[in-house]
């Protein structure tokens, strides 16, 4: 951080479990953070314990993502940093994903990485600095099998992140990727996918779970001042359950 200048930070999906953990930690590293999320109640209860602005979100809805973003400006006057977290995780048979479903993965995933990261480039184009970081998801190099929809969207995220990289650069902004690993978060503990850490603690270096607190502050790093020679990247943060 500046001593002159309070950098801003907007987290999607930052009700609970990674976004949380996030939100947590950019406001520790002394950014004022908008906590945004469909579930408008966890997104309070985050921006309270840390200080931060909570903002109700559904990053698939054009016009709610538009007018989010000129709330944000108006209010705070800049928006420094995007971390695009919001995201579904269904875990679903490839026999048994309905066209609807895949549509209802992708508009969330993928589209809203598009609306969000788009409606902030004139932002921070203007201000000439950005900092932007996709949470994909080590899936996609693990190629794991029932949801063949997240899995591609989280590909598509880092895809997104090598092809802005160039483009974005000119305009003082870096973006970034962050691929954790299966998270003990709320969501994933009170679903199906708490089975997958059976299969996967003994596959990682580190012998127990991984928590949101062990990937937010990757995301801070590639978020702070001191990333701006970083861009086009992606960090995986699994406990090298994958290698590359």
């Amino acid at each position: 951080m500046t001593d002159t200048v309070q950098r801003v930070a907007l987290v999607t999906g930052a009700a609970q479990g990674i976004g949380a953990a996030i939100a947590d930690e950019l406001a520790a590293e002394g950014m004022k953070v908008v906590v945004a999320d469909v579930n408008a109640e966890g997104a309070a209860a985050v921006a309270e314990r840390n200080g931060g602005v909570a903002k109700t979100l559904d990053v698939s809805d054009q016009d709610a993502v538009n007018r989010t973003i000129a709330e944000i400006v108006d209010e705070l006057g800049r928006i420094d940093v995007l971390v695009n977290n919001a995201a579904l995780v269904p875990l679903t048979p490839w026999a048994d994903i309905t066209f609807e479903e895949w549509r209802r993965v992708m508009s969330v995933n993928l589209d809203g990485i598009y609306l969000v990261t788009h409606a902030v480039t004139e932002v921070m184009g203007e201000a000439g600095y950005g900092r932007i970081v996709n949470i994909a998801s080590n899936t996609f190099v693990a190629g794991t099998p029932d949801c063949a929809h997240y899995v591609a969207t989280k590909g598509a995220s880092i895809g997104l992140v090598r092809a802005l990289a160039g483009e974005l650069g000119r305009l003082g902004i870096t973006i970034n990727a962050v691929a954790p690993g299966i998270i003990a978060s709320e969501g994933v503990l009170s679903g199906p996918h708490a089975a997958g850490f059976d299969y996967v603690v003994p596959m990682q270096a580190f012998d127990r779970r991984g928590l949101p607190q062990d990937v937010a502050p990757a995301v801070a790093f590639l978020a702070s001042e001191k990333a701006g020679w970083i861009t086009g990247q992606t960090l995986v943060v699994d406990a090298g359950h994958t290698r590359n």
